[in-house]
């Protein structure tokens, strides 16, 4: 009887500590996706006052497309979509996926360039007369194997990339 309640007690111990183990990654991923996210939309804020953030449109091909971020600049707008992704993150810009290697977890994911083409597109549809620019910004611990392809950045880029665009009095009236 002794071996078999101590027997039992150690492996309640492991499941408890697999379990605590999984719930606690989950909750830092989804805390440090979170701060990836305040950072961006603080610096689009500090930027301009002509923000949105999470808002939904008619897709350019039927359907809807939700809309991460979009900042309207003198020189049209930018369409951002954020992707939260730790470790190695390998793909080019006309692959149609994808991968992430974090650690021993491998994940193939949509290439995020081609799936906000579509939230652009859409994005132009609304507004016909203002150009409309494709950025993709990876939040996380994330490195590429190469260079990423263009307008592919880290969060910690943002700023620097959106002082390359000029700012200025918005174009159209209706945001």
């Amino acid at each position: 009887f002794g071996i078999a309640t101590a027997s039992c007690a150690i492996a309640g111990a492991l499941l408890l500590t697999l379990v605590f183990r999984s719930v606690a990654s989950h909750l830092v991923g989804v805390v440090t996706s979170r701060i990836g996210e305040l950072r961006i939309r603080r610096v689009l804020h500090a930027r301009s006052k002509d923000v949105m953030h999470d808002f939904i449109l008619p897709g350019a091909y039927g359907g809807l497309v939700k809309i991460d971020h979009a900042i309207l600049t003198a020189g049209g707008i930018l369409c951002i979509q954020t992707k939260h992704y730790n470790g190695i993150v390998f793909g080019g810009e006309d692959e149609a996926q994808w991968t992430n290697v974090d650690g021993v977890h491998r994940q193939r994911f949509l290439n995020p360039l081609i799936q906000n083409e579509g939230r652009t597109r859409a994005l132009q549809k609304v507004v016909p007369n203002v150009p409309v620019e494709n950025l993709v910004i990876f939040t996380g611990a994330v490195e590429f194997t190469s260079a990423p392809p263009k307008n592919v950045i880290h969060v910690r880029e943002l700023e620097s990339f959106i002082a390359k665009h000029v700012f200025g009095p918005s174009k159209i009236e209706d945001w």
